[in-house]
Formats: C-alpha cells, structure tokens, sequence
C-alpha cells in the first residue's frame, strides 16, 4: 500500500498523471444537463465554451432551434430572441475523430467552416452526415468537443417539445421557452 502511494505522488508531483476532463452542468427551467468535454481531442472548443461560461455568457440565453429527432441548439439568443455579441471564431477542429452521435455536443457555425463562436448543440440521435469527411467546404463537418453524462432525459423532453415562429425565427423555436439559467463548470 505505502508503495502505490508512492508512486501515485511521484506521479503527481513529476506532472505525468492525466488531467481529468471538464465537466459542466447547463441548468435550464426544465432540469439540469451535464456535460464532459473533452479537451484533448477538441482544444479550442472546449476552451472556448469554457470561456464563454466563465463570463456568464450563457446565463438567460435560450434553447432557440429545436429539430425533434435531431438536436437542440442553444447558446446565442437571450430570452427576448436578440443574438448576443460574441468573441472571434475559432477554427473547425471536426477532424478530431469524435462522431456527432446522440448525446454529443458539438459547435454550431454557419455554411463557413470555421465559424463557431458561442452557440452548441446537443444531438439527440446519431447524426453522422454532421460528421468530418474532408478539409473542404462541403466535407469539414460539425465539432464534437463533449458529451452528455446526466440528464439525457432533459434532452430528450426538450427535443419533444412542440416548435414554431418565435421572434426573428420562422420556425423550430419552443413554443415553451427554454432558458439556459446558466452553464456552471463543475470542474475543470
């Protein structure tokens, strides 16, 4: 016994134990989701999503598309529909070998690969066409940087929910409202 504490201490103490994931929870008005992200494979989303969270970017945005049987996307509207000023886009890290399946969470963007800023998506069933083909326009793909560890059924009730006009949309919004209270890091 004292010899594995040992080793674990000389692991710790030289750097060379593996850093555990983030994780995050999303509270919303209709229960909690909580995420791992992970860092390894998709840097600079997880960082970006981090620091979005950190400055409370997050808090009283909406769930504003809802495309029953496959995702729900949130993270750029506030609860009166207007977009939220962002930071710089990052750049498409798609290629990282993580699938857009049911459960994910990957960065949402415009036609632009390399678009994303704040809004995300949680995929309710396995969506592989979003996955990473090749480095041109039409094969980039959507970042997966995360996943669902809690509250899948959260997911699921919002990807039930019934959709329609709302604000500058003219479809797929909630008809209830979901709001993202806030996105709290659990750990980091």
């Amino acid at each position: 016994m004292k010899k594995i504490f040992l080793t674990l201490l000389c692991l710790l103490l030289s750097g060379n134990v593996l850093a555990a994931n983030p994780v995050v929870r999303i509270e919303t008005n209709m229960g909690n989701i909580e995420l791992e992200l992970n860092k390894e494979k998709a840097p600079l989303s997880v960082d970006n999503f981090l620091r979005y969270a950190k400055e409370g970017f997050y808090n009283d945005t909406i769930f504003h598309r809802v495309i029953k049987s496959f995702m729900i996307q949130g993270g750029g509207f506030t609860t009166d529909y207007e977009r939220k000023a962002t930071h710089e886009t990052i750049d498409n890290e798609a290629f990282n070998g993580l699938k857009n399946d049911r459960g994910t969470i990957a960065m949402a963007r415009t036609n632009q690969p390399h678009s994303a800023s704040s809004q995300f998506f949680i995929n309710t069933v396995n969506n592989d066409f979003l996955n990473f083909k090749s480095k041109s326009m039409r094969g980039w793909g959507y970042t997966v940087f995360g996943k669902v560890t809690k509250g899948m059924a959260v997911v699921d009730k919002i990807d039930g929910l019934e959709t329609g006009a709302g604000g500058v949309f003219s479809q797929d919004v909630p008809v209830t409202q979901v709001v993202i209270n806030k996105v709290e890091i659990i750990s980091e």
